[in-house]
């Protein structure tokens, strides 16, 4: 048997600049890594990096605790060793990658466990002195150097801290910096994730604890406070969870995400694929139980082998997940596994499912010999008939075939007898349906805003040879003049036409000395502009996803007939009316079904058969934030006339042709506008 290797990859980091392809060295970098050697001296490992040129200022570099590895990014250099991997197994390290990809080299120290390190310029060389980090009793640290920081002549500070809640339920920490050269280390220190900004003040106002348990996320609590020159961040996350770091200008983003413990999975987490540390494996003709010690050796798994579990294998795989090669190695042998908390149990497949049978036999067989037991629930919230049907639903019963529900209507009480088990889940179903349901406010706001203008002219005129009762009149009104042109003579009638009121008047009257000839004038005038609003504001409060229905107006009668021939009355309404349905999204929205009507008679258009109706109607569906306001739906007329009625000949007359002639110029515009604004009532809260 050959010894294993336990070799781990490049980091998160190295293994994206693997996928843009290793580039070959050329001719004009400056820089190349001309040797490396590795001495222990006592608990001090020493690294020696040979350069072609001396280099300039120190590397940039990161480390990371789990898998422990330093990596080192080199500008302007290529890699001059010819190989990019080296084993060394010199203390507490095990290997060494080196990649090559544009315009820099990366360096990866693979290691037993966690190290600091410091680096020193001497000549051509870079010499790199590692001890192994001092981690608390008992408590696991794990350190990522996300930013080396650069020196900076202004100020660094946390300009704003904001937690928001991202759309898969993670925990989202938005740290807005005022210069985005600053140096950031992660680390997990127990079960706190800290983030320390190195050089960076946070002012008062924002160094407080944020608790935001409310979000529903992983995250409950986020501190952040002075520590010296450097900020401290500490998120307090519960569960099980994976955190995320970016930085896009002055902008870091943190996320920290649930995982949903897979029982199945051997690794945790929500990154698909393989996702255990890497090893290679090269046997021939091993003895199967003994591979699989060898891999719970190395992975710390606690793992149980089945008796019938034997035979061997020959097995050569080189930088493979562990997770994947022990996948690999219950596949070749026809085995499967079931895993409970740190413990395997592997077997053959055969002999789990023959387990897992016998299991759910024996527990079908104890239902049906377990004694029953009877208890009452009180309904609060839900009527108890409605939870009997969810407990005896034909397509998903929830009781047993021994099981039964009352209803006592009177109490709103629910009885229920079934074995223990299931009452069991009788009890945690009726906890999650048995509550009250939220309420909700909305308000409708229907405007019918209006903008008319009209103007009329028109003049009446007449001549005649006799006047008729001797009296002589200069203006006066127009019943006096229209009695003069009613009597005959030549006559022009052409007067203004208003739509409401009555127009301006203008007459008068013209005669000869001998009083046997007079020329009678009047001259109608009309100019109006209005302007009006109509606001109807219907409001109803109801449940969450129970619909209201809100209305105000009258019922015209109108006739109609009957099949045998008769007529009867019947009555249409005429109503404002607000119909809706609300649900309140998981993210505190509110999605509306809307149906809101306005209809009005208009008499103007009364007929032998009733009046009609105008009718403005919106229907629609809706998402609208709590207490936000939307506009669902606007009519925007407008109505423009300009009629003139002349005297043929005389109407086209130059500068006498406006006594013959009558003009009328309308400009009317109206419109129709619906805002929605709907508010979820909290429940300590009453809405007058």
């Amino acid at each position: 048997m050959k010894q294993i290797i336990k070799q781990t990859l490049l980091g998160l980091v190295g293994a994206f600049l693997l996928t843009f392809g290793i580039v070959h060295a050329q001719d004009a970098r400056s820089n190349s890594i001309e040797s490396m050697n590795v001495i222990q001296q006592g608990s001090v490992l020493n690294v020696k990096l040979t350069f072609k040129e001396p280099l300039k200022v120190l590397p940039p570099a990161f480390s990371v605790a789990k898998p422990a590895r330093i990596a080192f990014d080199f500008a302007n250099t290529i890699n001059g060793l010819g190989k990019s991997s080296q084993a060394y197994n010199e203390g507490e390290l095990k290997s060494a990658n080196i990649v090559q990809a544009e315009d820099r080299t990366r360096l990866v120290l693979n290691l037993h466990k966690p190290m600091t390190y410091e680096a020193t310029i001497e000549g051509n060389s870079l010499l790199l002195a590692l001890v192994p980090s001092a981690t608390a009793q008992g408590a696991t640290t794990t350190v990522e150097h996300f930013a080396k920081a650069i020196p900076s002549v202004s100020v660094n500070t946390v300009r704003d801290i904001v937690f928001r809640r991202g759309k898969d339920g993670e925990g989202r920490i938005t740290v807005d910096l005022s210069d985005a050269n600053a140096g950031i280390d992660i680390r997990q220190q127990g079960a706190d994730l800290v983030v320390d900004f190195a050089n960076v003040s946070v002012p008062s106002a924002l160094q407080k604890r944020l608790d935001v348990t409310d979000f529903a996320t992983p995250v409950l609590k986020v501190n952040t406070i002075q520590k010296g020159p450097n900020a401290r961040m500490t998120i307090t996350p519960h569960g099980l969870w994976e955190h995320n770091a970016y930085q896009s200008d002055t902008q870091f983003v943190i996320e920290v995400k649930p995982i949903i413990e897979n029982p199945n999975k051997l690794v945790q987490g929500s990154r698909g694929g393989y996702q255990g540390e890497k090893l290679s494996l090269n046997f021939q003709n091993v003895d199967v139980r003994r591979l699989l010690q060898v891999i719970g050796e190395f992975t710390g798994m606690n793992m149980v082998v089945s008796d019938s579990v034997g035979g061997s294998i020959t097995l050569i795989l080189k930088d493979v997940p562990w997770d994947q090669a022990l996948d690999i190695i219950m596949q070749q042998k026809g085995l499967d596994m079931r895993k409970n908390g740190n413990v395997i149990l592997i077997a053959p497949r055969e002999e789990i499912a023959t387990k897992e049978k016998l299991d759910f036999e024996s527990r079908i067989q104890i239902g049906d010999l377990e004694p029953l037991v009877a208890e009452s629930f009180q309904m609060n919230y839900i009527k108890a008939d409605a939870v009997q049907k969810l407990l005896i639903d034909p397509k998903q019963k929830v009781l047993s075939n021994r099981g039964s529900a009352v209803v006592e209507e009177r109490s709103n009480i629910l009885f229920v007898k079934d074995t223990p088990s299931r009452l069991d889940e009788v009890r945690a179903m009726i906890a999650k349906v048995d509550v009250a349901a939220r309420q909700v406010m909305i308000e409708a706001r229907i405007v019918e805003a209006g903008d008319s203008f009209a103007k009329n002219l028109g003049v009446r005129l007449g001549w005649r040879q006799t006047f008729p009762d001797g009296a002589v009149r200069i203006g006066g009104d127009s019943t006096a003049i229209s009695g003069n042109l009613d009597m005959g003579g030549t006559q022009v009638n052409l007067p203004a036409t208003p739509r409401t009121g009555a127009a301006g008047t203008l007459n008068f009257l013209l005669f000869n000395n001998a009083l046997t000839q007079f020329l009678t004038a009047e001259i109608s005038a009309l100019e109006a502009d209005g302007r009006g609003k109509v606001i109807s504001s219907p409001r109803v409060m109801t449940a969450n996803q129970v619909e209201a229905i809100i209305e105000q107006g009258v019922e015209i009668p109108y006739q109609q007939a009957t099949s045998s021939g008769a007529t009867s009355v019947s009555f249409r309404k005429a109503n404002l009316a607000l119909k809706v349905t609300p649900q309140i999204t998981p993210d505190g929205k509110i999605s509306m079904e809307l149906d809101v009507n306005k209809d009005t008679p208009n008499t103007r258009l009364s007929t032998g058969a009733g009046v009609a109706i105008d009718t403005k109607h919106v229907k629609t569906q809706v998402l609208v934030e709590n207490g936000g306001t939307v506009v669902i739906g606007g009519i925007y007329t407008q109505e423009t006339r300009n009629n003139t009625t002349r005297i043929p000949f005389f109407g086209d007359l130059p500068y006498i042709g406006f006594l013959f002639k009558n003009r009328e110029i309308i400009d009317d515009k109206t419109e129709l506008l619906v805002f929605i604004t709907p508010r979820i009532v909290a429940d300590n809260l009453s809405v007058r």
